[in-house]
């Protein structure tokens, strides 16, 4: 089939059948679609839609473009479990739910990615620890996973390449907030990875790609639809992204509020918890661990209290090369300038443009303007003040960790400009908005 002939039929409103869905991923697999056919199909996509139809098409055709793991001579003691969050400014929750998840009994193979637009990527993230390794073979991967219960990794050349290519080009084509494309690209890797039971972070908010409760519902539900549709059991919960989620946002910073919050030392974000937890009890009580979600949180509680998922964790990291002793000496690289942004005025915290905090992370240099731009992961904000502080004028909205005070200047004008003080406070949303199940 000819590749414009199938951009013209979606840019046109009709819905594509299975044999062009087909073509079309064949096509981004063995690259006889051009980036330039790729971005008009996915700019289509994004104006046009897809149906239910369409968009279970393109998720089987997706997974079936490379490898399908199948861990069922693995020997693992657990059910395979993952987690997956559509995106937001400080979501670092990825780094303490594998742990915890698999201090209570299941097994994580979580497939990340990295920053997408004006979010920070999990593996980005990771790779601030020096020696840290996401791509691993199949064969390491299945024996981190049989020896320490979780492994957090980039998908394999072999797994949904036909994503792996459309994935990078969306984050540059302005096509990211397509919740077929988003739907797809997801549950492909996810089904491609062999799993039993996924829970989803549907973002809500002005960090989000979902700007609001109707988007996110319809994303939510296309999600848990298409996923129960294919088998695969999911839940999804709607979070709130209002704020940044914890007190940091770029990549080295969160991975050291991640290990604090693992080590219950104080300042933990309570939202963060909150969120971590919530997601993790969903997956527990869904994987068949746990008879209630009651029973499952108050197992994630105490992974996380006793010290069971940081270590978790450490042998995790470890296993994949990075520092052998992360919880105490995680190596992590600092910014040259560091300096407190001030606030303009007194008064409370009202609004934040989270978005516009996170586009200020990738114009620091911690996220990709273009494909293939390298990613510093010293540079964000740490002690970012959240919705409801009170401050006078001054006092500081967050640290700017920059690589020189230039780019110091413009960050930290771009936060000021991102945060809305107000006389009076207003109550902050809560960390969840709704529940969607299959």
């Amino acid at each position: 089939m000819l590749a414009p002939e199938i951009i013209r039929h979606k840019r046109d409103g009709l819905a594509l059948d299975a044999a062009e869905i087909g073509s079309f991923v064949q096509g981004l697999a063995d690259g006889s679609w051009s980036d330039a056919q790729t971005a008009a199909m996915a700019m289509a996509i994004l104006l046009r839609g897809m149906d239910r139809a369409e968009t279970v098409a393109l998720t089987e055709a997706m997974t079936r473009s490379g490898e399908v793991l199948d861990w069922s001579g693995a020997g693992f003691n657990g059910p395979v479990l993952d987690k997956h969050s559509t995106g937001g400014v400080g979501d670092k929750v990825s780094l303490l739910l594998a742990p915890i998840v698999a201090a209570c009994g299941g097994v994580v193979p979580m497939i990340s990615g990295r920053g997408l637009g004006h979010t920070g990527g999990t593996l980005d993230k990771l790779e601030a620890l020096p020696g840290y390794t996401v791509d691993q073979s199949a064969e390491r991967l299945t024996a981190v996973l049989r020896d320490v219960g979780c492994a957090i990794v980039g998908a394999s050349a072999r797994l949904a390449p036909a994503d792996r290519r459309l994935y990078a080009i969306r984050d540059v084509t302005a096509t990211v907030e397509s919740v077929p494309l988003i739907t797809a690209s997801i549950l492909s890797k996810k089904r491609a990875a062999g799993l039993q039971a996924l829970v989803l972070d549907v973002k809500v908010g002005s960090g989000a790609f979902t700007q609001d409760m109707t988007q996110a519902r319809e994303l939510a539900t296309s999600l848990v639809q298409v996923a129960c549709g294919a088998g695969l059991p999911a839940t999804a919960l709607i979070t709130d992204m209002a704020q940044v989620l914890g007190s940091t946002a770029g990549n080295a910073l969160e991975v050291r509020e991640s290990i604090d919050a693992l080590l219950g030392r104080p300042g933990a974000d309570a939202r963060l918890i909150d969120v971590t937890l919530g997601l993790s009890a969903q997956l527990l009580h869904l994987g068949g661990l746990f008879a209630s979600t009651g029973a499952a949180l108050a197992a994630a509680r105490q992974a996380l209290a006793s010290g069971a998922a940081a270590e978790r964790f450490a042998r995790m990291v470890a296993a994949l090369g990075g520092p052998a002793d992360v919880l105490h000496d995680a190596q992590l690289p600092a910014a040259p300038v560091q300096r407190p942004v001030p606030a303009l005025q007194a008064g409370f915290v009202t609004a934040i443009d989270v978005r516009a905090v996170g586009v200020a992370v990738v114009a620091l240099g911690g996220g990709r303007r273009r494909n293939g731009d390298a990613v510093d992961p010293r540079v964000g904000f740490s002690a970012v003040c959240g919705l409801g502080a009170q401050l006078q004028r001054g006092e500081a909205l967050a640290t700017v960790h920059a690589a020189s005070a230039a780019a110091a200047d413009a960050a930290a004008a771009a936060l000021q400009a991102a945060f809305t003080l107000s006389a009076g406070a207003l109550p902050a949303p809560p960390w969840l908005h709704a529940t969607v199940t299959g």
